[in-house]
């Protein structure tokens, strides 16, 4: 696979997008998540699979990097959970559009990624690595009582939220896909 700059340019340019919305995750994560959601989605479908799955493995890390999460500090393991739930969107996205021939592919691939993303979060987060290592979360907390509070609202968040602003950003992408894709053809001739 050959890369052109041009494709460089647009991956770091949505990587940008992504970052910059990550600024926002302390005011709400359904500022955030969609944002980002989008950015994998346009990603994958305006520069391609690899440029979707670069920004699903970075936009977890630039994001502790910003909101600190005592979670992601507390369990490094939520890091390749959280990629690999971005890139199971990313893959499906990818999938049902290249892949498939029937009328609504994209709409299909966008609700199979949101839900499988949240399905494998939802369980490995929740059923697994929670359960196993939530107690080291309380060292990071300012007050350790607040511990099944937090991982109250852990279980939420790697799950039923991922789902929404998956949702969410997928009706994003669809939107600016739109227009984005007759664009990108009318600069292909």
């Amino acid at each position: 696979m050959k890369l052109t700059t041009k494709q460089l340019v647009q991956t770091a340019l949505l990587l940008a997008i992504c970052i910059a919305s990550q600024y926002f995750k302390n005011l709400s994560v359904y500022i955030t998540g969609p944002i980002v959601n989008t950015t994998i989605i346009i990603a994958v479908l305006a520069v391609g699979l690899w440029s979707g799955l670069f920004i699903s493995i970075i936009a977890p890390i630039t994001a502790f990097f910003f909101t600190g999460s005592p979670i992601m500090a507390a369990i490094p393991l939520m890091f390749p959970v959280v990629m690999a739930g971005n890139a199971i969107l990313a893959i499906c996205v990818w999938y049902f559009q290249d892949k498939t021939a029937f009328k609504w592919r994209l709409p299909a691939g966008l609700i199979a990624g949101s839900v499988l993303k949240a399905i494998f979060m939802g369980v490995v987060v929740v059923l697994i690595i929670l359960p196993l290592f939530g107690d080291n979360v309380a060292s990071r907390l300012p007050k350790p009582e607040a511990l099944p509070k937090v991982l109250a609202t852990a279980k939420t968040t790697f799950s039923i939220t991922q789902l929404i602003t998956a949702l969410i950003g997928s009706v994003l992408a669809y939107l600016i896909w739109i227009p984005l894709k007759k664009y990108i053809k009318s600069g292909k001739d």
